[in-house]
């Protein structure tokens, strides 16, 4: 009994391991990466998130997009990429979703 025991743990380790591999394998949603002169549109696909309007005219706005961490428990991201259009086009942005704050 306690060898069946054994080769269960093992089992169950072996095909735990193995999907996490699977996991780490696959593409990230985001496969195109965030470029000058992309549209809010494309920009909101490459990041994977809303848009969020902060202020400006139209053509020249300022969105904030948030990452969605919600449920991740071990993520305390609560900064917004800032991303400045101009004419309709992206021109700039500002913050890091690569790195974690203190």
């Amino acid at each position: 009994m306690q060898r069946f025991a054994t080769l269960f743990v093992i089992a169950l380790i072996t095909l735990g391991a193995s999907a996490g591999i699977a996991r780490a394998q696959q593409r990230p949603p985001n496969s195109v990466p965030l470029a000058f002169g992309m549209s809010a549109d494309q920009a909101s696909q490459s990041l994977g998130v809303a848009l969020n309007y902060v202020r400006g005219t139209p053509g020249n706005e300022l969105f904030v997009a948030l990452p969605n961490v919600r449920g991740s428990v071990l993520s305390r991201r609560s900064d917004g990429l800032y991303l400045q259009f101009g004419k309709g086009r992206l021109i700039a942005w500002k913050g890091d979703w690569g790195t974690n704050p203190p």
